[in-house]
């Protein structure tokens, strides 16, 4: 789950990272009220969640209140890369003398965090990597053992950093390695972490992700996860805990991996429109199959249903057991087809048979599918 910027930044603050004033408003007067209190020139944040948002407009400078105002109401409402900007955060703008980048992320080679920072902020880092990587250092951190102060100041000197810079920016790391373990991060970032005129350093952007799988076990209060998924069916998928992509097509999908779940929506999408993409993982149980049926007809207009489930760790005979079970329920007469091979292969297909499925025990998908075809024609 990622977190809006006005959430990320009162995490660092907590930590004791020093953040700018700012306030969270969702009209142009609430704006005009925050800029006030804060003192001109002020800082527009559209608060969606997207990457490049200051490109496409998200980020903007007001020096007085006419400014404001008319900025205000532009982005209020406005779309962000296809998203609804719902809250602006506005914050003082700061005096910078320059910029630095940091971050920790967990590096997918070894597994392990990794502690990254850069003297060139305020810019995409993937382009400050590309162009002059002399200017990133990073150091992978045992979690068993934490990371220091030494650590980081051994880490910033290979930068050039020292004295009084090279002491707060170190701290500023620590606090933000804090910050990812105790919340089990995927990534928290502050680019650009502003120099100021004074010496001080202020985080003026805040990125932080966390592991959806670690929010049961965070003591901090979060957002909801659930609240922040626009989609209705997404937000379903979560909740009943698989992976559920909404799409503009009008045949269901349910897949027993994302590998299936792909190839499947590839191979139908050549000749039918996918309405989604689903994969159940490994939990496969008959109360899931069924919740998933049903969250698959909760879109109109759907024609066809394609499974493809595979019975490795999957009790896939389980699950047959479930697609029956709403077939039946609800007397479903649309075409269904199954592609079901594995542990207990024959047994899942007698079970969903009963039920009227069509069964291709062919190991290719694309004879599945072709039966699919067959069954509801070709618009």
């Amino acid at each position: 789950m990622r977190l809006h910027e006005y959430e990320a930044a009162k995490v660092f603050e907590a930590a004791g990272i020093k953040v700018p004033k700012h306030r969270v408003v969702q009209t142009p007067q609430e704006a005009l009220d925050a800029a006030e209190e804060i003192g001109y020139p002020v800082m527009l944040k559209a608060q969606v969640l997207v990457g490049g948002r200051g490109l496409a407009g998200g980020i903007k400078i007001a020096s007085n209140a006419s400014e404001l105002k008319e900025l205000a109401g532009k982005m209020t409402g406005s779309e962000i890369k296809g998203v609804s900007v719902d809250k602006i955060m506005i914050s003082e703008k700061a005096n910078i003398s320059n910029e630095l980048y940091v971050a920790v992320t967990v590096d997918g080679y070894s597994g392990k965090p990794v502690v990254i920072a850069s003297t060139e902020g305020g810019v995409n880092i993937e382009e400050t990597a590309r162009k002059t990587p002399e200017k990133i250092v990073s150091v992978h951190v045992d979690p068993q053992f934490g990371f220091y102060p030494f650590q980081a100041r051994r880490l910033l000197r290979r930068l050039g950093l020292s004295n009084r810079l090279l002491l707060s920016c170190a701290d500023v790391l620590v606090r933000l390695y804090k910050v990812f373990a105790q919340l089990e991060g995927i990534i928290v970032e502050i680019n650009p972490l502003a120099v100021l005129e004074n010496g001080e350093l202020c985080a003026v952007d805040a990125v932080l992700e966390v592991d959806n799988s670690a929010l049961k076990r965070i003591a901090q209060p979060l957002p909801n996860f659930l609240e922040r998924i626009a989609n209705s069916l997404e937000r379903q998928g979560r909740r009943i805990g698989v992976t559920y992509v909404d799409l503009d097509g009008d045949i269901g999908i349910i897949s027993s991996g994302a590998g299936l779940g792909m190839a499947s929506m590839d191979i139908i999408g050549q000749k039918l429109r996918p309405a989604n993409f689903l994969e159940t993982g490994g939990g496969i149980t008959e109360e899931l199959l069924y919740k998933c049926m049903e969250l698959i007809m909760m879109k109109e207009g759907i024609r066809g249903i394609f499974i493809n489930v595979y019975g490795g760790i999957n009790p896939i005979h389980e699950g047959a057991k479930g697609v029956v079970r709403y077939i039946k329920e609800h007397h479903l007469t649309i075409p269904i087809v199954a592609k079901a091979l594995g542990n207990h292969q024959e047994e899942t297909w007698e079970t969903l048979q009963s039920g009227g499925v069509h069964v291709v025990t062919n190991v290719a998908t694309e004879k599945a599918v072709e039966r699919l075809v067959e069954l509801v024609g070709v618009n």
